[in-house]
């Protein structure tokens, strides 16, 4: 397998979490519980981002695994191709 992330979606996903609420966030895009790791990624050489909740609010999880906020959105799936999954 290759360690190059698979684009898993065209648009953010937001998820309401609890202050102090950590979550392991999906970054190689194989994930079937998207945004967050489900373990798919063995053998692939991208692990998951841990995150952790800073406020309790809603956050937008990156899905085109591009972002130069990860795990969070930067918008840039808009300059990304369709999503491959």
């Amino acid at each position: 397998m290759t360690d190059e992330p698979v684009c898993a979606g065209d648009a953010p996903i937001p998820v309401e979490l609890a202050e102090g609420q950590a979550v392991r966030w999906c970054a190689c895009g194989r994930s079937a519980a998207q945004p967050f790791c489900d373990g798919s990624h063995e053998g692939c050489g991208i692990g998951p981002v841990a995150f952790v909740a800073p406020r309790a609010k809603t956050y937008f999880f990156c899905t085109c695994k591009r972002s130069g906020r990860q795990p969070l959105c930067d918008g840039r799936h808009n300059f990304v191709g369709p999503a491959q999954g």
